[in-house]
């Protein structure tokens, strides 16, 4: 389920303030809707070093948890270089500089369309809205289902 491109626009946002007052460097943001089925917009930022991939990655996390915007998934096992967040309808990729030459994925999204960063994080006219959280569908299901229970004296 995609969001509209409006909250998928303030997503990026959020994502791209939060990188930026953490010092990432060379932000760049890939509007790809219409060219991925999964994401609506590809953040790429880059890090000076596997401990300030790791800082940016947990102040994602912890900005994202604060707004209360779903994370799909997180990666960014070890030294690798790289970090990757999907947060739905917004895939943002932290690398080092090298890590970052190695995998080119601008070249790789190169028929997307370039957002510069400073209207994205200037446009005050998207405001970043606070979505809950899904509930999981099994357990709404269950409790659904669940025949009421009678209090039984004994």
């Amino acid at each position: 389920m995609k969001l509209n491109p409006d909250d998928s626009r303030a997503l990026a946002r959020l994502c791209c303030t939060a990188l930026e007052e953490k010092k990432a460097a060379d932000i760049r943001v890939i509007d790809v809707t219409a060219l991925s089925s999964i994401t609506n917009y590809i953040v790429i930022a880059t890090a000076t070093s596997d401990p300030h991939v790791r800082a940016l990655r947990v102040e994602l996390e912890k900005v994202l948890d604060a707004s209360k915007n779903r994370i799909v998934g997180i990666d960014g096992s070890g030294e690798s270089g790289w970090a990757v967040m999907d947060a739905f309808d917004v895939m943002v990729h932290i690398f080092t500089p090298d890590t970052r030459t190695r995998y080119r994925l601008e070249h790789l999204w190169r028929d997307g369309e370039d957002v510069p960063l400073g209207g994205l994080i200037s446009d005050k006219t998207v405001p970043i809205k606070k979505t809950a959280r899904a509930k999981p569908k099994a357990k709404a299901k269950a409790k659904a289902k669940a025949p009421a229970k009678k209090a039984s004296r004994k």
